[in-house]
């Protein structure tokens, strides 16, 4: 587990597991995703597979043109806008 992103409305954390569960030992293939959590909304979601890649993408672009916490909390909205999860210890 790492923290990516944490601003007044958003936290993302990335996960890597090995896709066996022996906690990503070298011969293990990897998997994992990001959870979001929006902070006012008090709401989650965890992407994974697809989806989680096309996220990745899209930060990595914005990253490039040296993005605003502002651009950066706009481009997250638009995944956290599925978030069906409530958080309640997190």
């Amino acid at each position: 587990m790492h923290m990516l992103y944490n601003s007044q409305h958003y936290v993302v954390v990335a996960f890597e597991l090995s896709a066996d569960g022996n906690g990503g030992e070298p011969a293990s293939p990897v998997r994992g995703g990001y959870e979001i959590v929006d902070k006012f909304a008090r709401r989650g979601i965890f992407l994974d597979g697809a989806v989680a890649e096309g996220f990745k993408r899209g930060v990595n672009a914005l990253v490039e043109r040296g993005p605003s916490e502002e651009e950066v909390d706009d481009f997250i909205a638009g995944y956290t806008q599925l978030a069906q999860q409530p958080v309640v210890l997190h």
